[in-house]
């Protein structure tokens, strides 16, 4: 939300924060990729299996070899050992399943960047439409719907600036 404010534009799927700054500043105004809700639990039912995503896709096989080999991390090979291993053993966000939509929509990306026009006009409409996420209204529906207290007004006078 503060890169949405800060004039990114926001690549990932529908989830979390996403879903609310698609709600605000429309889905057309973000690069949105990858399964819905449905989708998962529809994947969580016929049960999912990264192998065969990393058997199937050639370049994501060779992203997974090069990081377990070491190719990125000479002076410790084993550095991301446990991260390779999450994502093909036990990988609750079902990562590969996006890998393609997110290759494809990267592509949706690179291709609005050459139209600067274009980029600039989704960068405003995200910037006019991020109000909604200011720290007052977040802390205020935290304080209410998540820790059911009830924030209080403290009146904050103005600071006193000497007048020439």
């Amino acid at each position: 939300m503060k890169f949405m404010l800060n004039g990114a534009l926001t690549i990932g799927t529908m989830d979390g924060a996403n879903v609310e700054m698609a709600e605000e500043a429309g889905e057309e105004n973000l690069f949105i990729f990858g399964m819905r809700v449905e989708d998962v639990e529809a994947m969580d039912k016929k049960g999912y299996s990264a192998k065969e995503y990393y058997d199937r896709i050639p370049e994501l096989r060779q992203a997974i070899d090069q990081i377990s080999s070491g190719f990125f991390s000479p002076n410790d090979p084993d550095c991301f050992k446990d991260v390779v291993s999450m994502l093909m053993y036990h990988d609750r966000f079902k990562v590969f399943a996006d890998y393609e939509a997110y290759i494809k929509c990267q592509g949706q990306v690179d291709q609005l960047y050459m139209n600067p026009r274009a980029w600039t006009k989704k960068v405003i409409k995200n910037i006019a439409c991020s109000g909604k996420f200011s720290s007052d209204r977040t802390i205020t529906e935290y304080a209410r719907e998540i820790w059911g207290v009830e924030p209080s007004a403290v009146k904050i006078p103005p600071p006193n600036i000497p007048r020439e």
